[in-house]
């Protein structure tokens, strides 16, 4: 990857117009693990110049969700830094003195026409069967604007404070190219290029100028974003051309898109509505309709686990490992081994990853969930009976809520038995088997550790004559209710000798042989 000779310094800059979009989340992600590799600098900018958009809180929510997923950011508009300020609303006498000297420079130009005006103008472009109604190099002759009006009209009209815009001047026949560290070079024929708006009527810059001027005078060598973003790539490299920064334009990279589930076009908050997943890495609570979006985190996704899932959603490391940590996907991401197709969205294969990160997860901090999850069921856990049961059950779960959901075999006895179970299983050889289990546990001594459970067992049915493998399925019954579960000796060990001893004999007073159970 070349790199050229400057510290590598990359950008995330989201718009605040709402929560951030998970493909926004890998954007950022990228640009993370592209800095930390070179051992460069990762900036956030927030880009608010479009004030009609604006949604309050959207701002704390970006930085809130950076913050979860361990995406550090070193200079922003919470830690400052040499560039500040990083939000664009605050920096508009910059870009309005860049538009100016494009203008006096001949590069741009002031256009006062109204919106009917614009409108006509299609009309007859389209009425003429032109390949595209735009204002470009052949309209802008037909406008009102500063190169078809004499300098004293231009004047006179800024002056009297009528409303207008500043426009690029696109040339009229020249090749554009960009050779993109993703796709190669792309080559755009300046015919198909408008006379982008620069500076709206409102005095605010429009994303291309702001974009161009900050990545600039940030000193940002290398813009890693959305494929979106790719067909105003050749008016961003004559930006930089006509405002004399060529040499210190930044390389692109131009991501793949996210695509829905099944593959067909772009991921969408719908698509996940319809799937019953999240697109958002928090929950999010609009400020105006007070409608509320789910969250990857408040689902119950681990940061480590999105993380990975998102780094693999258009990348690959070329090798058959697929669970890394923060350092070593640093370590092993690189642009070239991006994809250029878009990448299928697969929530069933985030919750893979999430279970792979969960049944990783320390005892003691997955049992706190567990423990705060009994508390509000009018359960008493303790932390120790916690950590069994999560060591017990993380296996088999794919969210920590879901341990004490799944845990139900640890706080009470069963209130039915499996029939299937039943009739297969309990027989008068069963009840032998247990009944002789019970009183040997009666004499045993507590605690009851999964060890001594067998040992007691093995010893009760020894002396009884019976084999283990015929009636393992009916002490489970007994136990648990239903015939498969997680290891049997340390679920006795959890719930302990007296309520062992108290659910086989409630198994063994409810279920007569050749009765129905209840």
């Amino acid at each position: 990857m070349n790199t050229d000779q400057r510290e590598v310094r990359v950008r995330f800059a989201p718009s605040p117009t709402g929560p951030l979009h998970i493909g926004g989340v890998r954007t950022a992600l990228y640009n993370y693990l592209f800095a930390r590799k070179y051992g460069g600098q990762m900036l956030l900018r927030i880009e608010d110049t479009d004030q009609n958009r604006f949604v309050p809180g959207a701002e704390d929510y970006i930085i809130e969700s950076l913050n979860w997923l361990g995406i550090t950011i070193d200079e922003g508009p919470v830690n400052g830094g040499p560039h500040a300020p990083y939000r664009q609303s605050e920096r508009s006498e910059i870009y309005r003195k860049e538009a100016e000297r494009l203008v006096a420079e001949g590069k741009a130009y002031y256009a006062f026409d109204t919106a009917e005006e614009l409108e006509a103008m299609r009309k007859r472009m389209e009425e003429a069967n032109a390949p595209a109604a735009q204002y470009n190099a052949i309209t802008r002759l037909q406008m009102k604007n500063s190169l078809t009006l004499s300098a004293g009209e231009v004047q006179e009209r800024i002056a009297s404070g009528a409303p207008y815009v500043i426009r690029l001047k696109v040339p009229r026949k020249e090749d554009v190219r960009l050779n993109d560290l993703i796709r190669g070079w792309v080559v755009v024929h300046s015919s198909q290029i408008d006379d982008k708006v620069l500076i709206k009527s409102d005095g605010l810059p429009t994303y291309h100028l702001a974009n161009i001027v900050d990545d600039h005078l940030m000193g940002i060598t290398h813009v890693i974003r959305g494929e979106e973003w790719l067909p105003s790539a050749p008016l961003h490299v004559l930006l930089y051309r006509f405002l004399g920064w060529e040499s210190t334009m930044p390389q692109f990279a131009h991501l793949p898109l996210l695509l829905k589930p099944d593959g067909n076009g772009k991921l969408s908050k719908r698509d996940a509505d319809l799937g019953g997943f999240p697109v958002f890495p928090l929950q999010w609570k609009d400020p105006f309709t007070q409608a509320v979006a789910r969250g990857f985190r408040e689902d119950g996704y681990l940061p480590e686990a999105l993380v990975n899932f998102l780094a693999f959603l258009g990348w690959n490391p070329g090798t058959e490992q697929e669970l890394f940590t923060m350092d070593e996907l640093i370590q092993a991401f690189s642009l070239e081994q991006i994809h250029k197709a878009g990448a299928r969205f697969d929530i069933q294969k985030a919750k893979w990853f999430n279970h792979e990160y969960l049944r990783r997860q320390p005892n003691d901090r997955l049992a706190e969930a567990v423990v705060r999850q009994a508390a509000a069921d009018g359960v008493d856990c303790p932390v120790e009976k916690a950590e069994k049961i999560t060591g017990l059950m993380k296996e088999r779960v794919t969210f920590a809520h879901e341990l004490y959901a799944e845990s139900a075999i640890f706080f009470r006895a069963p209130e039915s038995y499996d029939p299937a179970v039943v009739s297969g299983k309990w027989n008068d050889e069963a009840v032998r088997a247990l009944t002789a289990f019970r009183d040997a546990l009666a004499s045993a001594e507590d605690p009851l550790t999964a060890e001594a459970a067998k040992t007691v067992l093995a010893t009760s049915l020894a002396e009884a004559g019976i084999k283990q493998g015929k009636i393992m399925q009916a002490l489970r019954l007994a136990i648990t209710g239903v015939g498969a579960g997680p290891d049997l000796m340390i679920t006795l060990e959890i719930i302990g000798r007296q309520e062992t001893i108290d659910r086989l004999q409630l198994a063994l007073d409810k279920l007569a042989v050749g009765s129905s159970p209840s």
